[in-house]
């Protein structure tokens, strides 16, 4: 990535060529990204990126949208970032080792670029995309796995790391290279204090974010198992009914709903790999827990916009040559 500012529009994009030509340029700037649109057909998107000594900064407006970072993405990317989403409008919802987090304006996320990982953005967004090296942030003694993919900056340090993010970004065309450098390490080391004071809490919220780990790595272990259901992962985790939905309050859906999401997550992956000579869609859909095509159907327009077959061939047509 050049050390010089950065800005991409698709305004002067002809209209069919905008959605490929986000996926190619998110693909470039962030190291290995599929980009997917919900289904629709049109889309606009405007990055501008600079940076703060070895920080990179982007603010990223654009409509719905997700994206993703394979297992192998992950592992052919050239640098170990910390990347960060603190939104100014609109909302993020991170997945990551069996986690979710999601934030709007006043918070953030952080997640780890060695790791899979999977964003989706369900409205219109305008973002602050930060990258840390890694090696920058993480101490041997910090337990980042259990930091990844977490809501912070409500609160206390990670207030302050969100607020000299944003005030870096706002004021650093007005900064000389030294002042950049500076305001660099402060991102860094106010990102470490926060994961540190993260790492180190443990009250009735990160208890129940605890067992929401739990449900999340059990969904994750055998979705592709029909009878999945909220009893069965009880019994499994030793706990209540009342206990696993006391886990979820606050999430916006329930198990149910987040087991069919995680689903219909999975048949996106496998039908954006196949190809259209790939596995038959049936197929992917029993494989992960779907026993009725028709419903499969269904809910799967819902979730993207388009039915299964006009999803593969879409995604086809506008995937970037890599």
């Amino acid at each position: 990535m050049s050390a010089q500012p950065i800005t991409l529009n698709t305004d002067a994009v002809a209209p069919r060529d905008r959605a490929p030509q986000w996926r190619e340029w998110v693909w470039q700037h962030f190291g290995g990204l599929e980009s997917d649109f919900y289904g629709d057909m049109q889309f606009d998107g405007h990055m501008a990126a600079s940076r703060a000594g070895d920080v990179i900064l982007t603010r990223l407006e654009a409509n719905r949208h997700r994206v993703l970072r394979t297992p192998g993405m992950a592992r052919t990317s050239d640098t170990a970032y910390l990347k960060i989403v603190a939104p100014w409008q609109g909302g993020a919802t991170v997945q990551q080792q069996g986690r979710e987090a999601s934030a709007r304006s006043g918070a953030w996320i952080i997640y780890d670029t060695t790791q899979p990982y999977e964003i989706a953005n369900p409205e219109s967004v305008d973002h602050l995309i930060v990258m840390v090296p890694k090696d920058e942030v993480v101490e041997r003694s910090l337990r980042l796995g259990g930091t990844m993919a977490r809501h912070l900056g409500a609160s206390g340090i990670s207030r302050v790391a969100l607020e000299a993010m944003r005030n870096t970004w706002q004021e650093l065309p007005h900064m000389s290279e030294a002042a950049a450098q500076g305001a660099g390490q402060l991102i860094k080391q106010l990102v470490h204090l926060s994961l540190l004071e993260l790492s180190g809490q443990e009250t009735a919220t990160t208890q129940r974010e605890a067992l929401r780990d739990r449900i999340r790595a059990h969904v994750a272990q055998h979705l592709g198992d029909p009878a999945l259901s909220v009893d069965g992962i009880a019994r499994a985790l030793n706990c209540s009914r009342r206990h696993l939905y006391n886990a979820f309050a606050g999430e916006g859906e329930s198990i149910a709903a987040y087991i069919q999401r995680m689903r219909l997550q999975a048949c996106v992956r496998d039908l954006q790999a196949a190809g259209p000579h790939g596995r038959p869609i049936t197929d992917i859909a029993m494989t992960w827990g779907f026993g009725n095509l028709s419903h499969f159907s269904r809910v799967f327009r819902e979730h993207t916009g388009a039915s299964p077959s006009e999803f593969r061939n879409t995604s086809q047509a506008g995937q970037p040559s890599h």
